[in-house]
C-alpha cells in the first residue's frame, strides 16, 4: 500500500491485515502462513511532497520471493495430471507447494504455476451457489505472486475476481477475506500509479472492516491511517486530516498514553497540517510525537521528528531554532548511523536550504557537495528513492544559485534512478515537470514541451488529472507550445488548465488569475478578440472588487484591455469601485517567481 516516507509507523502496532481464519472448510493453513504471501507493499512515492518530509520508511510487507530464517531445500518435482483437479484435496496441496517453492527461493515463476492449478482445483471443487474462501484465498496469492514479478496489469484481474468471491453477508470470515482483496488490489494500482482506483479500493476495504469490526477497533485505526497517508500522496489534505482525526481518536481510547501508535498518528497530522500551511498546530503535533519517542527511547526517531520540527521552524523564519534542531538530529544520525548515511545527507540538504534563505551562500553551497558526496557512494541498504529525493531536493537549490544546467543534471540522475521502480510514475512525473520549467528558463523549448507532455501523460494515467498541480503543469505545458508557435495546442491546454483550477483553488488564485491572462493572450492570437475581451475584464473585476488594484499586473492587464478594446472599437463598461477597493486588501509584499513575457502577448507562467 501506499505510505507516506515522513511518517513511520512504529515496529509494535498492531498488523493492519486481518487473515481469514486459520481454517475454511477444514483444508487451508494457518493465517499466519497466509500472510507469507501477503502483497508487496510499494515504496512511497510522495510526489512533489509536503514541505517536510522526515527520513523514515514506512510499512512493508514481506515479498513473495523473499524467505526468512532458515533457507528451505526446494520442493520435490511433482507433475500433477491436468484431469485431476477435481480431486478435493489438490488444492491445498498445489498452495503448499507454491508456498513452499517461494519459501526455498526455488523461484516464483514454478510457485505461480502451482498457485494458478490450485485456484483451478479450488474453483472445479467449488460447490455452486456457495462462495469458496480456498478459492478467495489461492487468487490473493497468484496476484501476491505477480506482484512479486513486476507483473502489476496481470495481477489487477485475478485480484477484481478474488473480491467477488466472498459473501459479506456470510459472516466475518467472508468480510474479512473481502477486505484483504480489496487492500492488495489498492496495492497493486498504487504500485502502477493510479491513485484515485487505489484510493477507492482502500475505501471499499475500510467501509468493509468497520461493517465487520466496528468503527472504534483499533484496525479500523491502522486502515484509517493507511487511506490517510495516501490521500497525502494525491494531496487530498481535507480527506487525509479527517481520517488522521479518527485513528487519533481511536488510539487515544484504546492505546496508553504518549504510545507509538499515537506518536505516529501526530507525525502525519503534522505533515498535513504543514502542507496546509497550519505550522503553529503542525509544531504542536510534533513535540507531542516528539515525547511520545522519547519515552519510548526512539532515539533515531526522536533525530527524524527534529528534522521536520527544523522544516518548521524554518518555514516560520526561526532560523536560530531551526539550526539548532538540525543540529541536534545531525548529532544523533551520526552517532547512530555513520557519517555517510542518508539521513545525515538529508539534513545536509536541509541546512543548504536554510543557509541560502540566510544569505550565507557559501555555507549552503558546502552542505549542497557534502551531501551530493555521500549520494554518490551510497552505503549498503540505501534505496533509489532515498537518493533520488536527495538528488531532486538538492536541484533545486542549485535552481535558486541560478545554475538551471548543474540543476537539470541532478534531475537526469533522479529520473533515471526511479524508471525501473513500480509505484514511481507520479514522482517521475514531478521530476520531469520541474525539467520542463528548467528547459524553459534556458529556452530549450523542445525539450521543455517534451518533459511537460511526458509529465501530463503519466499525472493523467494516475489518476491526477483534477489535482492543482496538474492545473499548473498544463499551464507551463501551453507556455512551452507558445513559444513553438502551436497556439491552437496552447489555448486548449489552457482551456483544461483553467477549468481543474478554477474547481481546486478558485477563480481568485493567483495561478488561476495567471492561465485567465495566458489564454487570453492566446485567444488575441488566434484572432478571437471578443474572447480575450471577455476574460480580460472578468479578471479586471475580480481584481478591484476582490483582490485590490496594488498588484503590478493589475496595470498589464488594464493595458492590454484597453489596446484589445480599441481595436475592437468599444469602451470598458464598468462600474464605479469604492475607495477601499482600490487598495490591495493582503498588502503584503510577495515575492514574484522568475517569468518570462512572450513578446507579443505577455503569457504568465
Amino acid at each position: 500500500m501506499p505510505g507516506i516516507v515522513s511518517v513511520k509507523t512504529p515496529p509494535e502496532a498492531p498488523s493492519l491485515r486481518v487473515s481469514v481464519p486459520a481454517e475454511v472448510n477444514g483444508r487451508v493453513g494457518s493465517s499466519s502462513e497466509r500472510s507469507e504471501l501477503a502483497n508487496p507493499k510499494p515504496n512511497s512515492p510522495a510526489p512533489r511532497r509536503p514541505p517536510s518530509p522526515s527520513p523514515s520508511t514506512s510499512r512493508a510487507k514481506p515479498s513473495p520471493d523473499r524467505s526468512t530464517g532458515k533457507k528451505k531445500s526446494p520442493p520435490e518435482k511433482v507433475v500433477i495430471d491436468e484431469s485431476s483437479l477435481d480431486n478435493p484435496d489438490l488444492g491445498p496441496f498445489l498452495l503448499k507447494l507454491a508456498r513452499d517453492t517461494i519459501a526455498s527461493g526455488e523461484g516464483p515463476n514454478k510457485a505461480l504455476d502451482y498457485a494458478l492449478r490450485a485456484a483451478k482445483s479450488f474453483e472445479k471443487c467449488a460447490v455452486e451457489g456457495e462462495p469458496s474462501l480456498d478459492l478467495a484465498m489461492s487468487l490473493h496469492v497468484v496476484a501476491a505472486i505477480y506482484c512479486s514479478l513486476a507483473r502489476f496489469e496481470e495481477a489487477i484481474p485475478v485480484l477484481e475476481t478474488a473480491i467477488k468471491v466472498p459473501d459479506v453477508g456470510k459472516g466475518a470470515d467472508h468480510a474479512l477475506a473481502a477486505f484483504s482483496g480489496y487492500m492488495q488490489l489498492g496495492d497493486t494500482h498504487s504500485m502502477l500509479g493510479q491513485l484515485d482506483r487505489s484510493i477507492e479500493c482502500y475505501k471499499d476495504g475500510l467501509k468493509i472492516q468497520m461493517e465487520a469490526l466496528g468503527d472504534t477497533d483499533p484496525r479500523v485505526a491502522e486502515t484509517c491511517r493507511y487511506l490517510a497517508e495516501a490521500h497525502v500522496q494525491a494531496m487530498q489534505f481535507d480527506e487525509a486530516e479527517n481520517l488522521c482525526k479518527k485513528t487519533l481518536e481511536i488510539h487515544r481510547v484504546h492505546s496508553p498514553p504518549a504510545s507509538l501508535e499515537e506518536a505516529a498518528d501526530r507525525r502525519l497530522m503534522a505533515l498535513i497540517c504543514e502542507a496546509k500551511g497550519d505550522y503553529e498546530a503542525a509544531l504542536e503535533h510534533l513535540v507531542l510525537a516528539s515525547m511520545a519517542m522519547i519515552a519510548n527511547a526512539q532515539e533515531n526517531e526522536v533525530a527524524a521528528i527534529d528534522v521536520s520540527i527544523g522544516n518548521i521552524y524554518l518555514s516560520l523564519s526561526r532560523f536560530d531554532e531551526a539550526v539548532f534542531s538540525y543540529q541536534k538530529a545531525l548529532t544523533v544520525f551520526k552517532s547512530s548511523k555513520g557519517d555517510n548515511h542518508p539521513s545525515v545527507a538529508s539534513v545536509f540538504v536541509r541546512l543548504a536550504d536554510l543557509y541560502y534563505k540566510t544569505g550565507k551562500l557559501r555555507e549552503s553551497r558546502s552542505y549542497c557537495e557534502n551531501a551530493l558526496r555521500i549520494y554518490a557512494k551510497p552505503v549498503p541498504g540505501t534505496t533509489a528513492e532515498e537518493i533520488a529525493c536527495g538528488l531532486t531536493e538538492i536541484s533545486a537549490i542549485y535552481e535558486l544559485f541560478n545554475e538551471p544546467e548543474e540543476a537539470l543534471k541532478l534531475l537526469l540522475k533522479a529520473m533515471k534512478l526511479l524508471e525501473d521502480k513500480p509505484g514511481q510514475q507520479s514522482t517521475i512525473a514531478g521530476i520531469e515537470a520541474r525539467m520542463g520549467v528548467m528547459f524553459y528558463m534556458v529556452g530549450r523549448y523542445e525539450e521543455a514541451h517534451s518533459s511537460f507532455e511526458n509529465a501530463v501523460a503519466k499525472l493523467r494515467a494516475g489518476g491526477e488529472r483534477k489535482s492543482a498541480f496538474f492545473g499548473v503543469v498544463l499551464n507551463q505545458m501551453g507556455l512551452s507550445s507558445v513559444q513553438l508557435f502551436k497556439i491552437d495546442e496552447a489555448a486548449e491546454l489552457f482551456e483544461e488548465a483553467r477549468q481543474i483550477l478554477e474547481q481546486e483553488c478558485g477563480p481568485c488564485h493567483q495561478d488561476t488569475l495567471g492561465v485567465y491572462s495566458n489564454l487570453a493572450a492566446t485567444y488575441d492570437a488566434l484572432g478571437r478578440v471578443e474572447d480575450a475581451i471577455e476574460i480580460l475584464e472578468y479578471v479586471l473585476k475580480l481584481r478591484e472588487e476582490k483582490l485590490g488594484t496594488a498588484n503590478p499586473d493589475f496595470d498589464d492587464e488594464k493595458k492590454r484591455l484597453a489596446e484589445l478594446l480599441k481595436e475592437a472599437g468599444k469602451s470598458r463598461n464598468k462600474k464605479a469601485k469604492s475607495l477601499e477597493n482600490l487598495i490591495d486588501p493582503t498588502s503584503k509584499t510577495t515575492k514574484k517567481e522568475t517569468s518570462r513575457k512572450w513578446s507579443a502577448f505577455g503569457f504568465r507562467s
